[in-house]
């Protein structure tokens, strides 16, 4: 079956042997440099490509709410890390999740710990989330005084256990010194390791972001890697130097609505509800939402001249198109558009149509076929 014949509104194509390269290779990266690859799956968020994932070894994830945590729950993982902010309101949540499913939380104050300590009933794993620069969240990694009281807590209750210090070094994505971030990262958990491994000789350290996992060659001793994008990649990543275009393993399939040659402009359905509002900016200045290829019967063609949505509204994407596009297409065509931001366009559409017409799931559900 030809996948283009199941399509008559926008949807998000996935390439399964794009998207299985570019896991297989990050956990050959993992491997050789000793780390357990522990991938963020708030990019993915699929049952049936966490399937692909735990054929090449992978064993835990991680998730960005307790959402995704039960929708992926019991699936399979031995372990799924919830990487934001614990939300305390969620407690009666956690707890009734736990009872089936290994799960771990992230702690960034003694309040919240304090409240766990209070009300959780079952095993609960804990990491630390430290802020070494980023400036997001996290305790500040010279902050003894914070991480010791939330320690503490964390002894007084029997179902809360330490598994170690988590950073998101989010800062690669706009500084291009990604080395130099990683070193910083390595020296701040590197200090918190030897602070506090004698008192948790089982204690872990965690880095997670795409960029620097992509292209850092040193990892010092930390233990674990958690990147997300990695499994799709996107335009993002593909200008700050962590993959290829042909990396990239999702794109949006969108009908063309109308056709002005002499503005060089192709009106596609597919805007913000689609892809999100994401963008980059191009040399001229014009905003760059996405770039177009030509959907072929077995994936899709990056064109030799760019083309790329300059502009979008809940449902319109208006695009810059080159001759080379404009000579090939007529009202009524399918495009495909590689996305800026791949874990939103994904978040977006809530569901994946593979190359060979199946139907994938994500959390979302949003079922954009129709």
């Amino acid at each position: 079956m030809d996948y283009r014949s199941l399509i008559t509104s926008p949807t998000l194509l996935i390439d399964e042997k794009v998207c299985r390269a570019n896991i297989q290779k990050m956990a050959e990266k993992a491997e050789l440099h000793q780390l357990e690859l522990i991938p963020h799956w708030k990019t993915a968020q699929s049952k049936k490509i966490g399937e692909w994932a735990r054929e090449y070894g992978i064993r835990k994830i991680t998730t960005s709410s307790i959402r995704q945590a039960a929708y992926l729950s019991n699936t399979g993982w031995d372990l799924i890390h919830i990487a934001f902010p614990f939300n305390i309101r969620e407690i009666p949540r956690l707890n009734e999740l736990a009872r089936n499913q290994a799960i771990s939380v992230q702690i960034v104050n003694p309040f919240t710990i304090q409240k766990l300590a209070e009300q959780v009933s079952t095993p609960i794993g804990f990491m630390i989330e430290i802020d070494a620069g980023y400036g997001r969240t996290g305790v500040h990694m010279s902050d003894f005084g914070k991480i010791d009281e939330i320690l503490k807590i964390g002894k007084t209750s029997k179902n809360l256990s330490f598994l170690g210090f988590y950073i998101h070094p989010g800062h690669t994505y706009y500084k291009p010194d990604k080395e130099l971030i990683y070193h910083e990262t390595r020296q701040a958990l590197a200090m918190l390791k030897t602070k506090y491994e004698s008192e948790y000789p089982n204690l872990v350290t965690r880095i997670g972001d795409t960029p620097g996992c992509s292209v850092a060659t040193d990892f010092g001793d930390i233990d674990q890697m958690g990147p997300g994008n990695f499994v799709f990649y996107d335009l993002m990543q593909a200008d700050l130097g962590s993959c290829k275009k042909s990396d990239i393993a999702v794109a949006l399939a969108v009908p063309i609505v109308d056709i002005v040659p002499e503005r060089k402009e192709i009106l596609v359905h597919g805007g913000g509800v689609h892809l999100a509002k994401d963008h980059l900016i191009e040399k001229d200045g014009k905003k760059n939402f996405g770039e177009i290829v030509f959907l072929k019967k077995d994936g899709w063609e990056i064109p030799e001249h760019i083309s790329f949505v300059k502009s979008i509204s809940q449902e319109h994407g208006l695009i810059q198109a080159s001759d080379e596009l404009l000579n090939q297409v007529q009202v009524g065509d399918l495009l495909g558009i590689l996305p800026i931001h791949s874990c939103m366009t994904a978040d977006a559409m809530g569901v994946y149509l593979s190359l060979s017409g199946e139907w994938i799931d994500h959390a979302e559900e949003k079922k954009f076929k129709v």
